[in-house]
């Protein structure tokens, strides 16, 4: 008489196996497809603001080429807009449900990476001072690994400045690799070099970082920095070598209300040729050739968002072609 009962035992036991793994097979179903839901709902956002990035690219470029056509002309913009000035200063746009954020910089205003040399590269002691980095041998070793990374004299000879570094010291780190002995094709490059951090470079939300003053332009070498001071940062005009603060007072504030057609309309910096030659483009009223625009494209009210940074040169009338361009780039937002 108890076999029955034993079988219906067994059964039962059998039955609440089959459902508890159906139900480990349901949740595991469930979870799998909300996560796969998540996934799409975030990849589909994260092309979203890379799209409202990219159009904020665009428009800093239009706005640019709009500024080129209309040089030394008085523009008045339809009530509501104004004309983007090409200094660092923060513009939006908005699109459909997103928006985006643009900055555009003339890098003619900026420091020449592949220019410098030992003989003007005082200005970029004076900018690493002035940006915090306080121990004298630090700013040195700095500079002249710098010097010493694009320095193609020295390739194969095993030398290097005083306190700077050659291929001996990065052979001997754990991941060995050689100097360049060339010319910097991005600044993110400026890494591989001893003694610059992504601090220094990048900065912080306290302080601007290093990149924020130099530039690479096209063909550069060795020589006369040419900078222009109608878009240089108030750190670069400190940071010139001579160059008095009145004098980059003076600067600041009449560029403010037209545009420096001559060196010798800034009070005192005519009489200053040594500062002119090394540091200074003596036409400071020609038309820049190349820009950097850093976006960031963000979806509706979302605290972060897409960046991309592009450095290009103009070739002609609405013709241009992308020297860098980094997406997503390393930016605060």
């Amino acid at each position: 008489m108890s076999k029955p009962s034993s079988q219906n035992g067994i059964a039962l036991l059998l039955v609440l196996w089959v459902l508890a793994i159906l139900t480990v097979l349901v949740l595991s179903f469930s979870f799998m497809a909300r996560t796969d839901t998540n996934a799409t709902v975030s990849f589909k956002e994260g092309i979203e603001k890379r799209y409202l990035a990219e159009a904020g690219v665009q428009r800093g470029i239009m706005e640019i080429f709009y500024r080129l056509a209309n040089k030394n002309q008085v523009v008045v913009p339809e009530e509501g807009l104004e004309v983007w000035r090409a200094d660092g200063r923060e513009y939006q746009g908005q699109t459909g449900n997103g928006s985006y954020k643009v900055r555009i910089m003339d890098d003619s205003g900026k420091v020449d990476i592949n220019a410098l040399s030992d003989v003007n590269s005082q200005i970029l002691r004076n900018l690493l001072t002035n940006l915090g980095v306080e121990d004298e041998d630090a700013v040195n070793g700095i500079v002249d690994s710098i010097l010493d990374w694009k320095d193609s004299t020295s390739k194969g000879l095993g030398t290097h400045r005083l306190n700077g570094a050659g291929d001996d010291y990065y052979q001997s780190l754990p991941n060995p690799y050689e100097a360049k002995h060339a010319n910097f094709d991005t600044l993110e490059e400026l890494l591989l070099v001893k003694g610059v951090t992504p601090e220094l470079l990048y900065g912080n939300r306290e302080k601007k970082g290093l990149i924020e003053f130099l530039a690479i332009k096209p063909n550069s070498m060795p020589g006369p920095l040419q900078i222009n001071v109608n878009a240089a940062p108030k750190e670069v005009l400190a940071a010139i070598p001579g160059m008095s603060p009145e004098m980059a007072d003076s600067i600041i504030a009449m560029r403010e209300e037209k545009e420096i057609m001559s060196l010798a309309e800034v009070p005192g910096l005519a009489q200053q040729q040594q500062i002119i030659n090394l540091y200074l483009n003596p036409n400071p009223g020609f038309s820049s050739t190349t820009y950097t625009v850093e976006t960031v494209g963000y979806k509706d009210d979302e605290k972060t968002g897409h960046t991309i940074k592009a450095t290009i040169y103009i070739e002609g009338p609405n013709k241009f072609r992308y020297l860098f361009y980094k997406s997503p780039a390393k930016l605060l937002q």
